[in-house]
């Protein structure tokens, strides 16, 4: 496959995820918070804590951390299991007229994640032989980089502005290296004391 056309598919992938990660959760929530629908709320509260990890690959990207594509893998397969895995959530919503404009556009997004995740996985694992440094300087690692440094281009001139400081690469990937420790904690916790103690039940996940 020719670099420029990787390239282009690897910023599709990036709309796609800025569209369905971010986007419309983020109108589904300030929708369903309006509305009050608490299964709704519920769900969308966790899918925020789960889809944090890619806000961490990116903080790590920022600064060519390797690290960052494991977790661009990783993400978008965890997003899926976010949205499914609840009992109690699944049989709230099933629960919903299917025909009023919130819990239709609610299913018709999970489906879209569902569909998407798996093939945003699938294509970020050509990018797995970029974690060894020495290739990072190839085109098709460079293409993985790009979004993310632009981002953090941006977000450094509003951090600069707001707060007088530097949003450099290097405190990016810091904070990064401390949400992933985090995360980890969480999910270990929930993994060894929730799961085992509630199931597949939300709860105050």
């Amino acid at each position: 496959m020719p670099d420029s056309l990787y390239r282009s598919l690897v910023w599709l992938d990036v709309r796609l995820a800025v569209l369905f990660t971010v986007g419309l959760p983020l109108v589904l929530l300030l929708w369903a918070a309006l509305r009050r629908e608490r299964a709704l709320l519920r769900l969308l509260g966790i899918y925020w804590k789960v889809s944090s990890l890619l806000l961490i690959a990116v903080l790590l990207l920022t600064d060519r951390r390797p690290a960052g594509l494991l977790l661009a893998l990783i993400g978008p397969l965890l997003l899926v299991v976010s949205l499914w895995l609840w009992v109690d959530l699944n049989e709230e919503l099933a629960d919903l007229p299917p025909w009023r404009p919130l819990p239709l556009t609610l299913r018709i997004w999970r489906w879209s994640i569902t569909f998407w995740a798996p093939l945003s996985a699938l294509f970020s694992a050509t990018a797995l032989g970029c974690m060894a440094p020495e290739r990072l300087g190839d085109a098709r690692c460079l293409a993985w980089l790009q979004a993310p440094q632009e981002l953090h281009r941006h977000g450094a001139a509003v951090f600069g502005f707001v707060f007088g400081g530097q949003w450099t690469p290097a405190v990016a990937a810091f904070v990064g290296y401390l949400g992933l420790v985090g995360y980890a904690v969480g999910l270990l916790q929930w993994l060894l004391v929730r799961l085992p103690r509630q199931g597949r039940v939300a709860g105050d996940f």
